[in-house]
């Protein structure tokens, strides 16, 4: 195995690098947080003695870190899990001169004004949008489109900073909300588009080199965004292999992925898009990395591949573990995520009586919360599996109500 700079936020105990890797120890220069390693220091001390542990993860010193911990050890490949290390691992790869996903890349993955621009260039549907460096380009947009639009921010993931504008009172409370927002308003930040309508799907899978590995595409419950605004359940269904929109949706991801510079090594990807109601498949986003929620642990279920680990493990130099298209799902697979309420948690008094429901507690009872805080925020896990994806629907439907009628925020 070369030797790898990863970068990674994430808590050991929720993503065991130790146990995704091949080797660790004599391979892995691993940049964390104090935060992500607490309660694993033996963890740390065991697999990881060559790791540097930083404070502020996003900080620009951060990256300087990462290239002295790199030049230090001598790193042969630079790797990372999260969204927000993409176009920071690209960067270093330039400056040390490694290979894998290039800026130029990792940008069009990530900011959606260029990934738009070059799939807009390919003959691929997207909604109507410009970039937002002031407040004059969101008003022109506003009379040019009118309502509603969605103002988000060019890098963002989740549904972060998201909003849905309706009115002018929905554009002033947007443009107020400045000085507490996460994302700076300033130049190169922003984005606004047209509010796209129809049902709302995602494709996920492995790609190299500009092409679809293999993948599969799945219905969500509803859009993310609305998830939070409105404090929604979330999840999706697998579509079926006779369902026409499984050769729609496949086929717009291998045009996606067609359209924007292409990475030479595997790497996970996550698209999303609708397809309108005259039946036209509309991009929303595509990202360099296994989407978030329990899609990578759908997709393992489906497939035997957990995207997540797959794409890890491609970046650090190992070889696919399913590396052509399956014909079907092993099985039909759907997953919701139950949103917290308000108050204290009352959580149902039994088990959930649904056959073939798998419904995991996230939240101990008592605990206190006021509502939906992220898109995968959640009180609960349902997992459904079934010989149709039909079944699974209805089976996950039922899940919802009993949890509904058993369960309480007081």
């Amino acid at each position: 195995m070369p030797k790898v700079l990863l970068l990674s936020r994430q808590p050991l105990t929720k993503r065991p690098l130790q146990e995704w890797l091949d080797s660790t120890a004599a391979d892995v220069i691993l940049l964390t947080t104090p935060k992500a390693v607490a309660g694993d220091e033996e963890t740390l001390t065991e697999h990881f003695p060559m790791h540097h542990l930083v404070d502020d993860y996003h900080g620009w010193s951060t990256e300087q870190a990462a290239e002295e911990a790199a030049l230090r050890y001598g790193a042969d490949l630079v790797a990372s899990t999260s969204e927000s290390d993409v176009l920071r691992a690209a960067r270093l790869r330039g400056r040390l001169g490694l290979p894998g996903q290039d800026t130029a890349s990792a940008t069009a993955y990530r900011d959606k004004v260029v990934m738009k621009r070059l799939a807009r260039a390919a003959g691929i549907t997207v909604p109507a949008f410009a970039p937002v460096d002031s407040t004059t380009d969101l008003l022109d947009f506003i009379a040019a489109e009118g309502f509603p639009v969605v103002a988000k921010p060019r890098l963002g993931a989740g549904a972060e900073g998201v909003a849905i504008l309706r009115d002018p009172d929905d554009v002033n409370a947007f443009l107020s909300r400045e000085r507490t927002s996460d994302i700076p308003y300033l130049p190169g930040q922003w984005m606004v588009e047209g509010y796209a309508t129809g049902e709302f799907f995602h494709v996920d899978g492995i790609m190299r080199d500009g092409r679809v590995v293999h993948a599969w595409p799945s219905q969500y419950s509803g859009g993310l965004a609305e998830r939070i605004h409105d404090e929604l359940h979330i999840g999706s269904v697998l579509l079926a292999p006779d369902d026409p929109r499984t050769t729609v949706m496949r086929k717009m991801a291998e045009d996606v992925i067609a359209a924007l510079p292409a990475a030479p090594h595997p790497l996970a990807f996550h698209l999303e898009a609708w397809i309108s109601p005259d039946g036209v498949p509309v991009l929303c986003e595509i990202a360099s990395r296994a989407g978030g929620g329990l899609i990578a642990e759908a997709y393992e279920r489906a497939f035997g591949v957990q995207l997540a680990r797959e794409g890890l493990r491609a970046q650090c130099g190992a070889p696919l573990a399913l590396a052509e298209q399956p014909a079907a799902p092993a099985v039909a697979v759907g997953w919701v995520l139950l949103p917290p309420g308000h108050g204290e948690f009352v959580p149902p008094a039994g088990p959930c009586p649904v056959p073939g429901a798998e419904v995991e507690l996230l939240l101990a009872p008592g605990t206190r919360r006021k509502g939906v805080e992220h898109v995968t925020d959640a009180a609960a896990t349902v997992f459904v599996q079934a010989a149709t994806a039909e079944a699974v629907r209805k089976l996950l439907a039922e899940a919802l109500d009993w949890w509904q009628q058993n369960t309480a925020w007081r």
